[in-house]
């Protein structure tokens, strides 16, 4: 599939059961994976769309979709075996989309041999789309992104309860991200954040940003010092950053946070 061609399945699939669903879910239409951890309808239908278009136009590809992993958690090691394998979430930011809230996306990402070639978030409500190619750039709606310098005095965010209010070093106290992964990256991108510092880093959740910004000149790496890789082994923490000295500065500063 061509890269536009992938955009528009999002696009159609969020208008045939995403978007309909926005402000119009039922008490049935929720429920639980784990406590706390919310999956919708459209999560499930969006999945299926999105998965199934993948499929046809590649045969032999492996696909990573959030709730096929829920219920399948073997699908883990067979991505990170996989020579050719897309990532899919099929709403990002479910506790938001349930709660009424615009800020939601629908994210994929394409590997080979591990790494991120291409990906893709569309922000239904926002109407905004966000495509990165890997030596290609990062594009928004079509326009390439030129990231704005960063701030003098840095800003990071968390998505990590326990760690807003902290401060690092001398850095400015974190923040509360927008608690979706689809709508993060982009914020970092755009410079509303400098660095947004995560505990948990799940493919679908983090292989379409980090492409995306790593190809406006920003860095995704490890608490450890490593580039992330979607397709390795989690590591302990995130830090994803608007350059790589932010990327390093924060780093050497995060064995202070709570575990």
């Amino acid at each position: 599939m061509e890269t536009d061609d992938v955009l528009a399945l999002l696009k159609e699939v969020a208008e045939e059961v995403v978007n309909p669903r926005f402000r119009a879910l039922s008490d049935d239409d929720v429920a639980e994976k784990n406590p706390g951890d919310l999956v919708t309808v459209a999560d499930r239908e969006a999945e299926v769309l999105i998965t199934d278009a993948l499929v046809r136009a590649y045969p032999d590809v492996l696909v990573l979709g959030e709730e096929a992993t829920a219920a399948d958690p073997a699908l883990l090691d067979r991505f990170r075996d996989a020579e050719h394998s897309f990532t899919v979430d099929p709403v990002d930011g479910t506790r938001n989309f349930v709660h009424g809230s615009p800020d939601h996306a629908m994210m994929v990402a394409e590997l080979r041999g591990g790494e991120v070639v291409r990906s893709w978030i569309w922000q239904p409500q926002h109407r905004t789309s966000y495509v990165a190619e890997r030596g290609a750039g990062a594009w928004r709606n079509g326009e390439r992104i030129v990231r704005p310098p960063r701030a003098e005095e840095l800003r990071g965010v968390t998505s990590r309860r326990s760690w807003i209010g902290r401060a690092l070093g001398t850095l400015k106290e974190l923040d509360l991200t927008w608690v979706c992964c689809g709508i993060d990256y982009p914020k970092l991108v755009e410079g509303a954040a400098d660095y947004a510092l995560y505990k948990k880093s799940l493919p679908w959740d983090h292989a379409p940003g980090q492409l995306l910004l790593s190809e406006a000149g920003g860095h995704v790496g490890t608490f450890d010092g490593e580039p992330y890789r979607p397709a390795e082994e989690p590591p302990s923490g995130l830090v994803a950053a608007a350059d790589r000295d932010t990327y390093e500065l924060v780093r050497s500063l995060v064995g202070a946070l709570p575990v």
